[in-house]
């Protein structure tokens, strides 16, 4: 299993909105609109790192009010 945090930058007024659609896709662990430089931060788990970018491009990226993604894996070293 592949984890990663997914930070992302919204249009203005767009977090919460953002955050509700993404938290609804099938891999999608926790979405909360946070301050900062990022608008949202994602957490989501796939089974291998091309499933988990396939997720991002066609599920995530695709929701309204997203400008910019950056996708996180975690590690454990």
């Amino acid at each position: 299993m592949v984890q990663a945090y997914i930070l992302i930058q919204t249009e203005v007024g767009k977090a919460s909105a953002v955050a509700e659609v993404i938290s609804k896709i099938d891999g999608v662990i926790q979405a909360e609109d946070v301050t900062g430089p990022y608008d949202v931060i994602v957490r989501a788990q796939a089974d291998t790192v091309d499933e988990l970018g396939r997720m991002v491009v066609a599920k995530v990226q695709q929701a309204e009010g997203i400008t910019r993604t950056l996708t996180c894996p975690v590690v454990h070293i």
